[in-house]
């Protein structure tokens, strides 16, 4: 895809709070220079590299004090106007109607083509854009994704695989997250057209900045260009919303169980690899002190480096921790029905005695603490008993490749399924 670009002296205007000069652009030198100039944007700004380019390359520009006002608040109509501007996006196959009654005149035209390039749904509104507020972050990531999802059907195809997965953001672990916004937070940050805030939260309800914007149209030329399957983080979360895991991103190695390695009480009929057939199902226990169900089943290696890194590290693992003889962390969410009025979570240990998915621990890094996510001691009282009958936390094992300490994972469903995998050479 060639640089995205917009044009004319009135997408200049956009974002300079009506206070341009006349004429066109000027030269890239000029325009670079300016942004060098500009008191606010020093070096040192998180987005100064950003700012510069989208002023290079006529998206900005700053306004007569000599500022670029970088943290001021975009509306929705100068946002819908510079992505109506995107020169290579293409059209949308059957593009909505633009019958907005609140958008300014000088906007219709760049809404309107915004609508064209698959941006901006009007069905999705009650026939006001609210276009002079400004636009937050949640749905700016619906506008991004739908632009992706216009680019690409794969991308389509990716906000519907993500319905029901594990989104690292701390209002997915707090429940917060609007569900009308869940599917495209999850592919922008998959992506990693937008990430989260230092305080782990995404910031849906927070307004989006100039600095941010001009970060966002260099990132969305970039990803508009790439193939969803090469983004590790959205192939994580597809899978994860599709299975329940990603074990097989994660721990490739993990194969179904051969038969000889498998309980001669279980019929290997009824053995499976496909963790969907056991995702949600209630699984036989050792004792009966509970039922118990498995939402999640979350992996993490603790020894990737970069990009190799699972997109979940962050949320369950602090910077720098590895896990001794090359075991991979098992973060399962689990769902308890307590039967037992006295269980404790020694009990709740019983109940599958398994290294692997261990009700009885849940995660204890700053990092989990820092997203919210909900663990054991959360619905435990005095001497560890629980205080609530159907739980849902998160808990914490260990996923083994040591060949002296190595056996199956194998959960077995009242249903009937059996999923069992076990470490290949």
């Amino acid at each position: 895809m060639k640089k995205m670009i917009i044009s004319g002296v009135t997408a200049l205007a956009l974002l300079t709070g009506g206070v341009v000069g006349v004429g066109g652009v000027g030269s890239s030198v000029e325009a670079a220079q300016a942004t060098l100039k500009f008191k606010d944007v020093p070096s040192t700004h998180w987005a100064a590299a950003a700012i510069n380019s989208a002023v290079e390359q006529g998206y900005f520009k700053g306004y007569t004090d000599g500022t670029f006002k970088p943290s001021s608040p975009v509306t929705k109509a100068e946002m819908a106007s510079i992505l109506g501007r995107l020169s290579d996006q293409p059209n949308a196959s059957s593009p909505g109607i633009n019958n907005f009654t609140d958008v300014p005149e000088w906007a219709k035209g760049g809404v309107s083509s915004a609508i064209q390039k698959g941006f901006i749904n009007p069905t999705s509104y009650q026939g006001k854009l609210d276009a002079k507020a400004s636009l937050k972050r949640g749905e700016m990531a619906i506008w991004l994704t739908s632009g992706l999802a216009t680019v690409d059907l794969d991308y389509k195809q990716a906000l519907s695989d993500v319905t029901n997965t594990v989104i690292p953001a701390k209002e997915y672990f707090t429940g917060t997250l609007i569900t009308s916004q869940k599917n495209a937070v999850a592919v922008a940050m998959g992506t990693g057209l937008m990430s989260v805030y230092n305080d782990k939260m995404f910031g849906a309800d927070r307004t989006t900045t100039r600095a941010e914007v001009a970060v966002l149209i260099a990132r969305y030329a970039t990803v508009a260009k790439t193939k969803p399957s090469n983004y590790k983080g959205l192939n994580e979360l597809r899978q994860v919303g599709l299975t329940g895991t990603n074990i097989n991103i994660i721990a490739p190695k993990y194969k179904k169980t051969p038969e000889n390695k498998v309980s001669p009480n279980v019929e290997y009929s009824e053995v499976t690899d496909d963790f969907t057939k056991v995702r949600n199902k209630n699984i036989i226990t050792d004792t009966q002190h509970a039922d118990l169900k498995i939402k999640n089943w979350i992996i993490v290696n603790t020894f990737a480096k970069g990009t190799e890194r699972s997109i979940y590290y962050p949320v369950f693992v602090d910077e720098g921790f590895t896990l001794l003889r090359g075991a991979y962390y098992s973060f399962p969410e689990l769902e308890l029905n307590v039967k037992n009025n006295n269980m404790n979570r020694l009990q709740a240990g019983s109940l599958l005695n398994s290294a692997t998915i261990n009700p009885m621990n849940s995660p204890t890094s700053d990092a989990f603490a820092a997203y919210g996510g909900h663990v054991i001691n959360d619905f435990t009282k005095n001497r560890g008993v629980f205080a609530v009958k159907n739980p849902v936390y998160w808990s914490r094992g260990l996923l083994h490749f040591d060949k002296e300490i190595l056996s199956d994972v194998s959960l077995v469903s009242k249903e009937g399924p059996t999923y069992s995998v076990i470490a290949t050479d």
